[in-house]
């Protein structure tokens, strides 16, 4: 009997033991390709030896120390990476212990950044639906996925929610990507004006929507269109990569890839790789002046941020992560999983959409592939087709409610940067075979 608060009370889960390369093995010897990296998260595979050499060395040398006394060797570097990493425009770090962590403290850094140049009126937060920002209240609040925020809904602050860009579901047929683009924008104006220009503090995005959606990316020019609003109302742009980031798309940072810059940057996940627990934030030099001209402080913290051992990860992670055949490989086996997915399942009655960029990839399920209709809810398809791939020796990222929270069912694929053109081929045999078994029983 466990002992454990489960995710799904009697789960019945699998006890892993072992992690090597792409693959994890449990306590009865099945072996797993790790097809989604967990969570999106281990983005150089599992017991990678540069990476555990580096942390035993920051072991050996101090393993904690609480910023409130003092700054560690390690931690300096890894924000001097990052920094050396982004474009001109994000120019300080802020390191969490992860990804809700970090869209706290963005969602703190600006609220805090308005009261500092004396516009405490500025309250509000604007986000996109069927967006996923975290699980802690303020994180949760700005998400837009009406299934995760319904029962606590009476305890979360306000915020507010214009249409997420998923042209798959929501660009008419008449409509061209700029024209669509140029819709939404719209809307996010007009929102703006409702609540008060004067009043909106940020609007938050998702550069490639992970979890609730199934790697949705923007359309045309839809980034460059919301830069301008916020630029014209004076409101900072947040954005999460959090799930999207760390080279997952095939740049660095996701948000590279849209010729914008956002004002607050959150990441996560891939930072650490899964061998720490880490976060950070990223932010403009206008945000750092206004809190050092200010009040000199950025009212916030939490007991492990800046933990020597998870900056020692992450900087290794992040060192390797910009050798040019780290990023050249996520470019080309994305390539390779989307035509492998396109062959064994673009036809398929029951495959709606195969999207993304990089290694993450969705896969969106439907009843019928010509209306777009979804499967009944109480099917449960997402969770059939999880069984299915673990049976297979897969380990994939299903989620429900992708329409609305209620209804739809996709597949997220976000394997390990390392992996190889043989190692795709089976993720693709086995995704496609737990599909085809899902959708028939």
């Amino acid at each position: 009997m466990t002992k454990i608060l489960h995710r799904t009370i009697d789960a019945n889960l699998p006890k892993a033991v072992a992690g090597n390369g792409i693959y994890i093995t449990d306590s009865e010897g099945r072996s797993y390709i790790d097809g989604s990296g967990g969570a999106a998260v281990s983005c150089l595979g599992h017991n990678h030896s540069e990476v555990l050499d580096a942390m035993r060395k920051q072991m050996s040398r101090i393993s904690y120390a609480h910023t409130s006394f003092f700054t560690t060797e390690v931690a300096e570097q890894l924000a001097e990476q990052l920094v050396e990493l982004s474009p001109q425009g994000l120019d300080y770090v802020y390191l969490v212990s992860g990804g809700s962590e970090a869209v706290e403290a963005a969602l703190k850094m600006a609220r805090q950044y308005f009261v500092e140049i004396g516009q405490p009126q500025r309250r509000h937060i604007v986000a996109r639906r069927q967006s996923y920002h975290g699980n802690t209240i303020g994180a949760l609040a700005t998400g837009g996925n009406a299934l995760r925020r319904a029962q606590f809904k009476p305890i979360l602050p306000e915020t507010h929610h214009v249409a997420p860009c998923y042209a798959y579901r929501d660009m008419e047929a008449s409509e061209t990507p700029e024209a669509y683009a140029e819709r939404l924008a719209i809307e996010l104006d007009a929102k703006i004006v409702e609540l008060g220009p004067d009043k909106v503090m940020a609007f938050v995005a998702e550069p490639v929507v992970g979890a609730t959606l199934g790697a949705v990316g923007p359309v045309a020019d839809y980034f460059r269109r919301i830069r301008r609003i916020c630029d014209k109302y004076g409101i900072l742009l947040i954005l999460d990569e959090v799930m999207c980031g760390m080279g997952r798309t095939g740049s660095i940072f996701a948000f590279d890839q849209e010729g914008i810059i956002p004002d607050l940057l959150t990441i996560a996940k891939g930072l650490g790789g899964g061998f720490q627990p880490i976060g950070a934030v990223m932010l403009s030099d206008k945000i750092y002046r206004a809190f050092a001209e200010g009040s000199g402080l950025f009212q916030h913290g939490h007991t492990y941020i800046g933990h020597p051992i998870a900056a020692a990860a992450a900087s290794k992670v992040v060192e390797i992560l910009k050798r040019p055949e780290i990023m050249a490989n996520v470019a080309k086996m994305g390539d390779r999983l989307q035509a492998g997915l396109d062959a064994a399942l673009g036809q398929s009655p029951h495959v709606g959409d195969i999207r993304g960029r990089g290694l993450f990839r969705g896969v969106e399920i439907v009843a019928d592939k010509n209306t777009k209709q979804p499967f009944d809810p109480a099917r449960k398809m997402h969770s059939r087709i999880k069984k299915e791939a673990m049976k297979r020796g897969l380990m994939c990222y299903p989620m429900g409610g992708t329409i609305d929270g209620a209804r739809g069912d996709h597949v997220l694929l976000a394997p390990p940067y390392i992996v190889q053109p043989a190692q795709i081929d089976l993720i693709v045999e086995k995704i496609a075979a737990a599909i085809n078994a899902a959708v028939i029983n």
